[in-house]
């Protein structure tokens, strides 16, 4: 992937329709390097970080979790959409008693490799 795409431009290509059973979005999962669904255990907290090469782009899938992006955290509800610009620190933190889920897209040409971890509570560098 070549363009790197700012959260007002991801806004407009995320597409919801309307349905007698109720709705649908639909993602531009075409633009990610990576799709996934990140599970974190009761207690579990990954790193605090940052990516020089992507963006990313989360949606809240269960209860229990928190946020720390940049100077900021709170307990998301499912459903919610985050964006998280590259460079900006950010974290995710299970605080409920049963594990919680997260999709994310990758927004950049990146792999893992391009994580700077600035906190770990794993001892990892």
């Amino acid at each position: 992937m070549e363009k790197s795409y700012d959260q007002d431009q991801l806004q407009k290509l995320i597409q919801e329709e309307l349905r007698p059973w109720g709705k649908f979005r639909c993602y531009p999962h075409q633009l990610a390097s990576s799709l996934k669904i990140i599970t974190i255990n009761p207690g579990g907290c990954l790193s605090l970080q940052y990516h020089n090469q992507r963006s990313e782009y989360w949606i809240i899938l269960d209860e229990g979790l928190e946020i720390t992006l940049a100077d900021k955290s709170w307990q998301p509800r499912p459903g919610e959409e985050i964006f998280i610009p590259a460079k900006t620190p950010h974290r995710l933190k299970s605080i409920g008693a049963t594990p919680s889920r997260v999709m994310e897209l990758w927004l950049g040409d990146s792999g893992e490799e391009d994580i700077v971890r600035l906190e770990d509570i794993y001892g990892r560098v």
